[in-house]
C-alpha cells in the first residue's frame, strides 16, 4: 500500500513538473508578443504610417520616360511636282519619339494639404485603435486567466467534497462493523461519493477548456500543458469618478475623434476640386523618322520644352455637389457614433462600477458565511461520529459548505472582471 502511494505521488509530483508555469505577468507579456489581433492592428498601422507622405497626396512632382518605336513595311508612290516619281514596293521604315517629362503641381485649392491632413489623422486614428485592441486583448486574457483560478478554485472544493464523502463513508463501515448502521446508509454515502467523483470529471473537462481558451488567446499551442498557481486579490481603491474623469482618454473614444477629422478633411478634398488647377510641366523631346523610299529619307528634331497647364472645372453633372453633400453627413455620422460611443462607454463605467461595488459588498458578507459553513460541516461531522446527527445532517451541512464555497469565488471572479472592466475603460489596465 505505501509502495502504491508512493508511486501516486512521484507520478502527480512529475506531472506538476512537465507543466509549465504561468503567472498573471507571463500571460499577459505572451499574449503581447504573440497576440494576431495585435499584430494585424501594428500592420494596419504601419500601412497607414506609410501612406502618410506628401507623394500619396499629390504635393510631390512626377517624372515619367515615354518611348514609343514603330516598325513599318509601305509601298511608297510618289508624284513630285517638279516630275519626278517616286516608286518603291517594300520600302523599311521607322518611327522613334522617346521623351522626359516632369509635372509639379502648383496649386489645386489646397487639396495637397487637406489630402496629406487627412493621411495623417488616419495614422493617429491607427494608432489609437493598436492602443484599444492591445487593451482589449490584454483585458480578455486577464479575464480567461481568473476564470481558470476561479475553476481550480471550484475543483478543489468539490475534491474537500469527496474527502468528506469517503470520510462518511468510513465512519458508516465503521458503525456497521460495531452493529450501528445498516447498507442502506452505506449505499446512500457510496453513491454520493460516486457522483461527487462524476463531477471532479465534468469540471476537470472545464477546467482544461478553460486554458485551452486562453492558451488561444495567447497564441500557443493548445495542447500545452499550463499550470497556474494563484489566488483572486481585488483593488478595493477604484473609485467612479476617477474612471469617468479617464474615459476621454478611452483610445477608442480617441479613435472616434479622429474619425471625424478623417472625414473633415476628406470634405475638404472635395471642396478643392470646385478650384483650378495649375501644373508647371517641362521635360525633353526627341523624334526620329526613318524611310527608305519618300520625300525625306530621315527627319530628326530634339530639344526641352516647358509650359504651364491649366485645368478648370465648369460642368460634371453635379457630381461635385452631391458629393459634397454626402461628405457633409459622413462628418455628422462620425460625430454621432463619437457620441453614441461617449454614451455607451460612460453607461458601460457606471452599470461595470455598479456591479463592482455589489460584488465586493456580498463578497465580505459571503466570507463570514463562508467560514460559519465551515465551522458548522466539522461540528456536525464531530457529531456525526457520536450518532448525535443524521445523514441528512451531514449532507445539508455538506452541501451548505459546498455553496458557499461556489458564491465566495463566484462573487471574487465578478468584482475581479469588473475591475479589469473599469481599468480598461479607463486605460489604466497596462499601468499597474
Amino acid at each position: 500500500m505505501r509502495r502504491i502511494l508512493f508511486l501516486s505521488a512521484m507520478l502527480l509530483s512529475f506531472a506538476a513538473f512537465s507543466q509549465q508555469k504561468f503567472t498573471l505577468t507571463d500571460v499577459v507579456n505572451t499574449t503581447l508578443k504573440n497576440s494576431l489581433d495585435i499584430e494585424i492592428a501594428k500592420n494596419n498601422l504601419e500601412i497607414n504610417s506609410i501612406n502618410n507622405n506628401i507623394g500619396n497626396a499629390g504635393g510631390l512632382p512626377t517624372v515619367n520616360l515615354n518611348a514609343n518605336y514603330n516598325e513599318n513595311s509601305t509601298s511608297v508612290n510618289q508624284k513630285l511636282n517638279n516630275g519626278n516619281t517616286i516608286e518603291r514596293a517594300g520600302a523599311r521604315a521607322n518611327t522613334l519619339t522617346p521623351n522626359v517629362q516632369a509635372s509639379i503641381l502648383l496649386f489645386n485649392g489646397f487639396r495637397v494639404k487637406a489630402t496629406q491632413k487627412r493621411l495623417q489623422e488616419l495614422e493617429l486614428m491607427s494608432k489609437e485603435q493598436l492602443n484599444a485592441q492591445i487593451q482589449n486583448v490584454v483585458a480578455e486574457a486577464m479575464v480567461k486567466y481568473y476564470d481558470i483560478v476561479r475553476q481550480q478554485s471550484y475543483f478543489r472544493t468539490i475534491r474537500e467534497s469527496i474527502e468528506l464523502s469517503a470520510k462518511r463513508l468510513e465512519i458508516l463501515q465503521a458503525k456497521k462493523e460495531a452493529g450501528l448502521s445498516n447498507n442502506v446508509e452505506i449505499y446512500q454515502a457510496e453513491v454520493d461519493l460516486n457522483a461527487r467523483k462524476q463531477e471532479l470529471q465534468t469540471q476537470q473537462l472545464i477546467l482544461d477548456q478553460a486554458k485551452t481558451d486562453l492558451l488561444n488567446i495567447m497564441n500557443l499551442k493548445p495542447d500545452l500543458k499550463i499550470d497556474i498557481q494563484d489566488t483572486i486579490l481585488v483593488d478595493k481603491s477604484i473609485v467612479l469618478d476617477s474612471v469617468m474623469k479617464m474615459i476621454p482618454l478611452n483610445p477608442q473614444l480617441l479613435s472616434a475623434n479622429q474619425m471625424i477629422r478623417v472625414s473633415e478633411q476628406a470634405e475638404k478634398e472635395i471642396q478643392a476640386q470646385r478650384y483650378p488647377a495649375i501644373r508647371f510641366n517641362t521635360g525633353f523631346n526627341y523624334s526620329r523618322n526613318y524611310s527608305q523610299a519618300g520625300l525625306f529619307i530621315l527627319n530628326q528634331s530634339y530639344g526641352p520644352f516647358a509650359g504651364i497647364n491649366l485645368q478648370m472645372p465648369l460642368y460634371n453633372g453635379g457630381i461635385l455637389k452631391r458629393q459634397e453633400k454626402t461628405a457633409r453627413i459622413d462628418v455628422k455620422n462620425a460625430t454621432l457614433q463619437r457620441d453614441n460611443l461617449v454614451n455607451a462607454l460612460e453607461a458601460g463605467a457606471v452599470r461595470t462600477y455598479q456591479g463592482y461595488r455589489n460584488a465586493l459588498q456580498q463578497r465580505d458578507a459571503e466570507l463570514k458565511n463562508y467560514a460559519t459553513a465551515q465551522t458548522l460541516l466539522d461540528l456536525i461531522m464531530e457529531r456525526y461520529k457520536l450518532n448525535q446527527a443524521t445523514i441528512l445532517d451531514v449532507r445539508e451541512a455538506q452541501k451548505s459548505f459546498e455553496d458557499a464555497g461556489y458564491r465566495l469565488v463566484n462573487l471574487s471572479y465578478a468584482a475581479k472582471v469588473a475591475e479589469i472592466e473599469l481599468k480598461r475603460l479607463s486605460s489604466t489596465l497596462l499601468k499597474d
